[in-house]
């Protein structure tokens, strides 16, 4: 059995703990802003994360861009032509054309090594809901799954992977044009919180309206307690736009309440953080199948 890699890229927000521990590669995005291109790094190499949501504070425009179709040809052919097969878990494509990029090198790649394989997964989610769909890829590869085990696996459970995501501030949203300007100011004045999930398409769709932070952050916990299933099998996931006080009291709340095996707490990152914007923070964890 040829050995294969497990790829993700910087929608994923895994840190580099993770990815060297469970042997994950990625490929990297990357933000635009004042005219400046820079790689949306898992690492922070480029600017800290406070950097990154003050600029935002300030009121500059961050956007970003797809995984270049260079930048998977070059990964992609650096490990088939070390003789590795790939599994690529990419951003949902309802926010991204990064898996579609990939599907264009897989296909031009596998006319020139006919016997590789190549798996690319639309993951039909972001963030750590892609990041737990790719720890657990790599963890099954590490048991000495097969690389078609993998694929079929993420594939059949990827709608189970959930995202129970609060936001802080609509001016994110409205700025990256996600919604409209009168919803955005009404909501601020009134502090509605949007509750967004990842669909069965992949999108964000604003489930449930709730006032007040506390009251937000209360939701996710008990959405997360209706959704999980067999939550001391798994890691959990808390990602946050710089609110590590809020994140560590989901934490908190989430081992003393569904007693998951772990809870893991990293950073947004600039993908999703550019539009969603500081404050944001989400739960995410394998449960019930998506049906929205």
């Amino acid at each position: 059995m040829r050995e294969f890699v497990i790829i993700t890229d910087s929608c994923s927000d895994l840190g580099k703990d993770v990815r060297k521990r469970l042997n994950i590669e990625y490929v990297p995005m990357n933000i635009v802003y004042d005219e400046k291109e820079l790689i949306a790094s898992l690492d922070w190499d480029l600017y800290t994360p406070k950097e990154l949501y003050d600029l935002m504070k300030s009121g500059k425009r961050i956007t970003t861009n797809q995984v270049p179709v260079n930048v998977f040809m070059d990964e992609f052919e650096k490990y088939l032509k070390d003789e590795k097969d790939i599994i690529y878990i990419g951003c949902s494509s309802a926010l991204s054309g990064s898996i579609n990029a990939s599907y264009v090198v897989r296909d031009e790649l596998l006319s020139k090594y006919p016997n590789a394989k190549i798996y690319c997964i639309d993951s039909l989610n972001s963030c750590l809901g892609e990041g737990l769909m790719v720890m657990d890829a790599a963890e099954m590869r590490n048991q000495g799954k097969t690389i078609e085990e993998v694929n079929d696996f993420i594939e059949k459970n990827k709608l189970c992977y959930n995202q129970l995501c609060a936001i802080e501030d609509l001016t994110y949203l409205k700025r990256a044009g996600r919604v409209k300007a009168s919803s955005a100011f009404f909501g601020n004045l009134f502090g509605v919180k949007p509750i967004l999930i990842s669909n069965k398409k992949g999108e964000n769709f604003a489930l449930k309206k709730i006032k007040g932070r506390k009251n937000s952050l209360d939701e996710i916990i008990n959405m997360a307690k209706e959704v999980v299933i067999n939550a001391n099998e798994q890691v959990v996931a808390v990602g946050h736009a710089d609110c590590l006080a809020d994140a560590l009291y989901l934490k908190e709340r989430l081992i003393e309440e569904i007693h998951p095996k772990d809870v893991y707490v990293n950073y947004i990152g600039p993908i999703i953080g550019a539009s969603a914007g500081p404050g944001t923070i989400a739960i995410y964890l394998r449960g019930k199948e998506v049906e929205i």
